[in-house]
């Protein structure tokens, strides 16, 4: 069940983006009176899972869902249709409108994209408010495992600044360090300014970033689990840990190492109760769990926001979504990253969907994705938009159109770049479920 709802939950994803962003061709096209001969949500290779023809266009589902496409007349895509080309041009195709309805018309599919996703991050924060961890209220300083050291952190270190500039929030941080080309912190009161290393961001990335940055936050508990040990041995909620076996023990996770390194082991831990030490005694089970957790709501804030607030905020917001997207490619192009290995196809982004349904989860994806797929398409790549548009400016700005021979060939190198992209991508996500079992 956990499958079919991650398929099911990537598959409406993807229709929905689809479908918009051909809707963001189709509409300028109806607009201009130019016939589309085809509105497809996925690819038709071969045949077709449904199709109805209504008016001049046929409406359709293919069977490979890598997309979708609106066939336009008079127009040389990825359907090469040099049939039609070489026909004298008619008024309803596209190659006889005007050069800016023309370029109204490719570039409308990523305008759709770019506005979704600022509609959806606007009515994100009116609905549900903007929670997170201020990066500067951090008292006790960050938490780094080893992988975090090599990019040059240290427990207990305060990030002022990446690349001069303060992040707001604590999650940003994280992106911002990988993306950034300098770090700045306060290191026992000393600040230091140093380079991100390449081999640094390599470790986190082949480690998925799992525990490369936390913050330290002191032994205090919040609750304690009925029936645990914990519970048995004595321990209460706002009990504040000092010592394990007589071994300080100042922040929480200098205690859950002490816990899961003494499996089966008995212990004795001092804590501070209502200004008064009191000694407990327990044994680990074999879990290496006791029964305690922490609370950090008190790190959490809220921006709440209205209606007309929220409009400036969901634009900057997916600003800074596409901002992060294009510096990603700085570090794929960096060989020493490795960064490339851990590109994801459909495949990989099938494992990234929750098991259960999330409604939170599903339009915060979808944000993120339409900016992605408004940012790709616009990359300069004969047979995508950014494509067609590299060749209507050229055409706008020299006063002369390229010639068919040209956009066919530009179609075409378009087209094997676009193939080999997704061959590697694919390739990627494979190999990634093999190395699983090897």
């Amino acid at each position: 069940m956990g499958l079919f709802t991650q398929i099911f939950t990537f598959i409406l994803i993807i229709s929905i983006l689809v479908i918009l962003h051909e809707l963001g061709h189709f509409i300028p096209a109806k607009y201009f009176k130019t016939k589309v001969e085809k509105f497809y949500l996925f690819f038709d290779v071969k045949f077709s899972l449904f199709k109805k023809k209504i008016g001049d266009t046929e409406y359709g589902i293919g069977w490979l869902p890598l997309g979708g496409y609106v066939k336009i007349a008079g127009m040389i895509d990825e359907s090469m249709d040099t049939e039609q080309m070489s026909k004298e041009p008619q008024p309803w195709e596209f190659r006889s409108k005007p050069a800016w309805q023309r370029l109204i018309i490719m570039l409308g599919g990523v305008t759709v994209n770019f506005f979704l996703a600022w509609i959806i991050y606007s009515t994100l924060l009116v609905t549900k408010g903007d929670s997170y961890i201020p990066a500067d209220s951090l008292k006790y300083g960050i938490l780094v495992d080893s992988i975090g050291e090599k990019i040059g952190l240290k427990t207990g270190d305060k990030i002022l600044a990446i690349d001069g500039k303060k992040s707001k929030k604590f999650t940003d941080a994280s992106l911002d360090i990988l993306l950034g080309d300098e770090i700045t912190v306060d290191r026992n009161g000393e600040k230091i300014t140093f380079p991100v290393p390449d081999e640094g961001i390599k470790s986190v990335i082949s480690s998925k970033g799992k525990r490369f940055l936390g913050y330290r936050q002191k032994s205090l508990i919040d609750s304690v689990l009925p029936n645990s040990v914990a519970s048995k041995s004595g321990l209460q909620s706002g009990d504040l840990i000092i010592s394990v076996n007589n071994k300080s023990t100042t922040y929480w996770n200098e205690f859950v190492e002490e816990i899961q390194s003494s499996v089966n082991e008995s212990l004795a831990i001092s804590v501070k109760r209502n200004g008064s030490i009191q000694n407990l005694n327990l044994t680990v089970p074999e879990e290496g769990a006791i029964g305690v957790t922490l609370n950090n709501d008190d790190l959490v804030v809220t921006d709440e926001y209205s209606v007309l607030a929220s409009i400036p905020a969901g634009f900057t917001e997916t600003i800074n979504v596409l901002t992060n997207q294009i510096k990603q490619f700085k570090i794929l192009f960096k060989p020493k990253t490795e960064a490339y290995k851990s590109v994801k196809g459909p495949i990989g982004i099938v494992s990234m969907m929750p098991t259960t349904f999330d409604w939170g989860f599903f339009w915060s994806f979808t944000a993120m994705f339409s900016v992605w797929l408004a940012f790709v398409n616009l990359l300069p790549i004969p047979a995508l938009d950014g494509g067609h548009v590299m060749f209507l400016l050229y055409e706008m700005i020299s006063g002369r159109a390229p010639s068919e021979k040209v956009l066919e060939r530009g179609q075409i190198i378009g087209f094997v770049i676009v193939m080999g992209l997704m061959a590697v991508v694919f390739g990627n996500d494979i190999w990634n479920i093999i190395k699983q079992y090897l």
